[in-house]
């Protein structure tokens, strides 16, 4: 895998940039608690095998699927609320993978893209207050719009310039790089995905550790 060859890195966020997944997954734990525990074993459960889909849409899931109610603006409203709540102080003072800045000297060539199923809002306030978004020249971009609709909306802008390399630590963020046509990377040491990978029928371009990792395998 030569990064020299990508004109645009796409990046994930929770679990390839910050260490936020475990962080999230209590969010999500403590937003359903008033509906009981088998409730919130339920959404935990739906969370970890849906990784990169946004709360919207797990939220709207759990209302529906989970404890059979109709999806209320107030309802909705309410868990969004606590959940974000859960979040906001942890994505500030979460590790930020090491390699970053390492990764980001070794490809001065390419744009950077976030891509990722949290808030936008509280995305680039995040980036903003932890002095990370100006290494995202291409932009940082979250829900309520899936993955699917951002990269979609970019390559159509010409902001993705192709080609381009996605980094995710998902089954979801490799089928949004497949079907835009992206090579992809599985990112592993803060995932919270299924088994630790994305499934070894992938056509995966590589797995790695961490951001550094992706120097080491570099050719």
């Amino acid at each position: 895998m030569n990064l020299l060859r990508y004109a645009t890195l796409i990046f994930d966020c929770d679990g390839v940039i910050l260490d936020s997944n475990r962080l999230k997954t209590a969010a999500f734990a403590t937003a359903a608690q008033p509906y009981g525990p088998d409730a919130v074993e339920a959404l935990v459960e739906h969370h970890r095998a849906h990784g990169g889909i946004s709360r919207y849409r797990k939220f709207e899931y759990f209302l529906q699927q989970i404890v059979g109610l109709p999806v209320e603006q107030p309802r909705l409203d309410r868990l969004l609320k606590t959940y974000a709540c859960e979040v906001h102080d942890g994505l500030l003072t979460c590790t930020v993978d090491p390699g970053l800045g390492r990764l980001r000297a070794a490809t001065t060539h390419a744009r950077w893209m976030v891509v990722s199923g949290g808030d936008q809002d509280e995305l680039r306030e995040v980036f903003r207050r932890r002095q990370l978004a100006m290494n995202f020249d291409a932009g940082i971009f979250g829900s309520p719009d899936s993955k699917d609709e951002i990269v979609a909306r970019e390559l159509a802008n010409s902001t993705i310039q192709m080609p381009a390399l996605l980094l995710g630590d998902s089954r979801y963020d490799y089928e949004v790089a497949s079907r835009a046509k992206l090579d992809f990377v599985f990112v592993s040491h803060w995932t919270e995905c299924p088994k630790g990978t994305p499934g070894p029928e992938l056509n995966v371009f590589a797995t790695v550790p961490d951001l550094d990792g992706l120097l080491v395998t570099r050719t």
